[in-house]
């Protein structure tokens, strides 16, 4: 109700509300300076007024940590900059200051060591000249000169530096043959490169910091010795780097390994160094041998922060208590336009009482507290008659008190649907009434349900001619009740079954399968026409349609029913304007026994013409059996030579009589599975696996292709699934198929090398056939001419002069007989033709399937190379 209300108000121009509101309501003149601002919050409606007003001194407090922390990160940058620049500067006027000082000393020492080469210095005279060396160069701890054996000549050393016995430095700090050394890899550095080498920083015997120069000593070019400068870190720190620099900054020297070797400040013992945010560091020139000058500063506090923030901070809160007191102007406004509210309230409700649609209001206990003119015009009723009633009420006729008050108990529960309720009401002067009501929640302004607000509309004269409307339907149903035909008419988009007439409803109990199973495919597809279709407004049902449905007709089969149906389908539109399908299906089951019939009597009449061949029998026994009948005389008189020549042992005679034996039993299944073929009767299946069947016909074809110089390569996938076939009847296929291979190739009279067969057994999937395993065979001859393909399945057929004809026929109808498919094809080089492959597929069981995928690989077994030649059919 107060949501309806706020709408209409909303609805209003502000020109009307500002004309009905009385003047002391209406907002007073703003000065110049803020009719713009003022213009502005009027156009905001409360509710955005409300939210302004609360939001106001949270976002001042945002805006005020933002500035805060603006300000400290400023500040915080512009000192870190300032002092990564000083430390910048420092660090490269040390690293300037030291490495001048290195270069000056490298000079001298490079003099020094000309004179040593040159004769001019003894041993006695480089102490001399040492001392005065080291004497204006602290950093120096000692200077010696050692010859190419890493002998000491000479040396002269710092005060307090301490030596061994023999006066000489200690071995830490001289080169050593055969010891891995800092020392001892600058000498090898600088006796291959004849060039000085720095070395990398080691402690002395005292444990501090150092490293050396050493300078080769080159006498007709050959290196006869080095004259070694050991530099201290602490001391080169100490003297070199400004006196101002290291009263800014600390300045250390470091390793490859970042640790602190020598510093301007020192350390508090056994306390971890940490590495300051303000740093730079640069390598130590010219030395390069890994040690880094890093200078790091602090940062410092400034006084103007404090200053900032006291300004910041006061300008904030000058800002959240003038937000406050727009709160509070705003408060005060709200309580004059809820004033204004009282008056906009009377005038909605007037409003709802000239509306003709029934408006009635009830708490959660079902007492009514608001109807408007218009339900009390309805029932007869006044508002005060209705106000403060409880169920039942006066408008409910005597008879339907129990129904309407077990329909109020869904209201008051909320379970009413959304599609509202038709009831029947009664007026005051006791006459009837329908009606349908729509209920929805009252909320409050916290969100909280307080009732139930309920509208009603008088559909007495709309029920009147939805009940024509029916009476029109029925008649017409009726009509198509009394069909023998199945009509139906299914909906497109929800596969909803919109009507079923009564022979539809006895063959399929009023199930959209049905209607789906008959229509196939056609369900979904897009009509055909595109007119408009003709509706009949008083039956509903489409009438052109009807008239028009023996377009497209199709037969289709109900396995559940065992009948055949004629069905013709053809797409309309619904009353509900919905995509709908409608379908008339007729039973043609007799129809069609009856050609069943006519085309039995034609079966029989081939039959009696098929037996007129009968002669086919004994040629396919007298083929087939000559392979079984072949292997049985060539183990016999393989047996009969060794035995003869005294070269077989008693367990190959008894295997080659095993295998003479099996030869046999396979003569005796060959014969019994041909009698079961001549009958059309179905082969023993068993699981068999195809590496065991190819394995079997190459072992029993290996006699005839080594006869015939034919060598056979067998590709055999690995981890196959079982296929439910009769293993000796595909057996005999792939036989049959190797040995029209070997007899094309031995009649092409081909070179020994091109004298081989490809055997591949390899899984396929297709469309067609699904999980298939495919068994083929390849050669590489001149191919087959398309006249021997047309006929190559044809009986009696053959290409050889003392064929029968029989092999590849026999062979098709075993494939068959097991579901699958055999083809042959020719192998082409661009257009000529290279070779010709035969293969056959059979379904993988689906409960044998395996879900692990075939990996192929390949198992060949060779006699002697050859090439491979089209296929002869017999």
């Amino acid at each position: 109700m107060r949501t309806a209300r706020a709408g209409i108000m909303r609805a209003m121009s502000p020109r009307q509300e500002n004309s009905r509101a009385p003047a002391a309501l209406r907002p007073p003149r703003f000065p110049a300076t803020r009719q713009l601002f003022a213009r502005w919050w009027r156009r905001q409606s409360p509710s955005r007024q409300d939210r302004f007003a609360t939001l106001g001194p949270l976002l001042s407090v945002l805006l005020f940590l933002a500035a805060i922390v603006s300000a400290f990160w400023y500040l915080r940058n512009e000192e870190i900059g300032r002092q990564t620049e000083s430390v910048k500067r420092d660090t490269q006027l040390t690293q300037q200051q030291i490495g001048l000082r290195l270069i000056q000393n490298q000079e001298g020492l490079i003099r020094m060591a000309r004179d040593l080469v040159s004769g001019v210095t003894d041993a006695d005279e480089f102490a001399g000249q040492a001392a005065a060396f080291t004497s204006e160069r602290p950093e120096i701890v000692h200077l010696t000169w050692v010859d190419a054996r890493r002998k000491v000549r000479a040396t002269h050393v710092a005060a307090l530096y301490p030596l061994n016995s023999a006066g000489e430095p200690p071995e830490a700090s001289l080169p050593a043959e055969g010891r891995l050394s800092e020392p001892e890899a600058a000498f090898r550095a600088t006796r291959g490169t004849r060039s000085p080498a720095y070395s990398r920083s080691f402690a002395d015997s005292a444990g501090a910091a150092v490293f050396q120069l050493h300078i080769p000593l080159i006498e007709h070019n050959a290196f006869v010795g080095a004259l070694v400068a050991e530099y201290s870190l602490e001391g080169l720190v100490r003297h070199f780097v400004p006196a101002e620099v290291a009263q800014r900054h600390m300045i250390s020297v470091l390793d490859e390994r970042q640790r602190v070797l020598a510093s301007t400040i020192t350390e508090m013992p056994g306390r971890a160094s940490h590495r300051s945010l303000i740093f730079d560091e640069a390598p130590l020139t010219p030395a390069l041998n890994g040690l880094l000058l890093r200078g790091q500063g602090w940062r410092t506090s400034i006084g103007l922060v404090n200053n900032t923030l006291f300004w910041m901070v006061v300008a904030l809160s000058v800002l959240t208590v003038w937000m406050l007191l727009g709160t509070w102007r705003h408060m005060r406004r709200r309580a004059q336009i809820q004033g204004a509210l009282v008056q906009e309230t009377n005038f909605r409700r007037a409003m709802e009482n000239s509306m003709p649609t029934g408006m009635r209001a009830m708490d959660l206990h079902g007492c009514i507290t608001y109807v408007n003119a218009a339900f009390c015009q309805m029932t007869g009723f006044s508002a005060e008659q209705l106000i403060g009633r409880l169920p039942p009420f006066p408008y409910w006729p005597a008879e339907r008190i129990e129904e309407n008050s077990r329909l109020l108990q869904q209201e008051l529960q909320g379970r009413s649907p959304s599609g509202g309720i038709e009831v029947r009401l009664m007026r005051k002067d006791t006459s009837v009434f329908d009606a349908r009501m729509y209920l929805s929640p009252l909320v409050d302004a916290k969100g909280q349900q307080t009732g139930w607000m309920t509208s009603i509309t008088n559909i007495t004269e709309a029920k009147r001619i939805r009940d024509q409307l029916s009476a029109s339907h029925e008649r017409f149903t009726t009509v198509l009740e009394g069909l023998d035909a199945a009509v139906s008419v299914l909906s497109v988009q929800q596969g909803e079954l919109l009507f079923a007439n009564r022979s539809y409803r006895l063959w399929f109990a009023g199930d959209a399968a049905g209607h789906q199973l008959m229509a196939g495919s056609a369900v979904g597809t897009t009509p055909a026409s595109d007119h408009d279709d003709e509706v009949d407004p008083l039956s509903g049902l489409p009438t052109q349609e009807l008239t028009e449905a023996d377009a497209s007709p199709r037969e289709v089969f109900v396995a559940s029913l065992q009948k055949w149906f004629d069905v013709r389908t053809r797409y309309l539109q619904w009353t509900d304007g919905r995509l709908a399908q409608m379908l008339i299906a007729t039973d043609i089951t007799g129809r069609l026994r009856a050609e069943e019939q006519a085309a039995a009597q034609a079966e029989k009449a081939q039959v009696t013409s098929r037996l007129v061949t009968m002669g086919e029998m004994a040629s396919s026994v007298a083929h087939e059996l000559n392979q079984p009948l072949t292997a049985i005389t060539n183990y016999c008189n393989g047996m009969v030579s060794r035995v003869q020549a005294e070269s077989i042992d008693q367990a190959d005679l008894v295997a080659a009589l095993q295998k003479t034996a099996r030869q046999a039993e396979r003569a005796a299944q060959i014969i019994r599975r041909i009698r079961s073929f001549v009958k059309r009767s179905e082969p023993q299946r068993q699981p068999a696996h195809a590496r065991q069947i190819v394995e079997d016909a190459a072992d029993l074809a290996g006699i005839e292709l080594r006869r015939r110089g034919v060598a056979i390569r067998t590709y055999v996938a690995q981890r196959l699934p079982p296929i439910m076939v009769d293993p000796i009847l595909i057996e005999q296929v792939v036989l049959n198929l190797l040995k029209n291979a070997a007899e094309a190739i031995d009649s092409a009279q081909l070179p020994p090398q091109r004298r081989h067969i490809e055997l591949r057994v390899v899984p396929r999937h297709t469309a067609e056939e699904g999980g298939v395993i495919e068994f083929s065979v390849t050669d590489g001859g001149p191919g087959l001419k398309d006249e021997v393909i047309a006929r190559l399945y044809e009986a009696f057929f053959s290409t050889k002069a003392e064929g029968l004809g029989i092999g590849l026929s026999l062979c098709r109808t075993i494939v068959e007989s097991h579901r699958g498919r055999m083809r042959a094809q020719n192998l082409y080089n661009g257009s000529q033709a290279v070779g010709c492959r035969f293969s056959f597929t059979l379904p993988v069981a689906p409960d044998l399937r395996t879900d692990a995928p075939a990996a192929p690989s390949e198992g060949e077994t060779s006699t002697n190379p050859a090439a491979p030649n089209a296929i002869v059919p017999e």
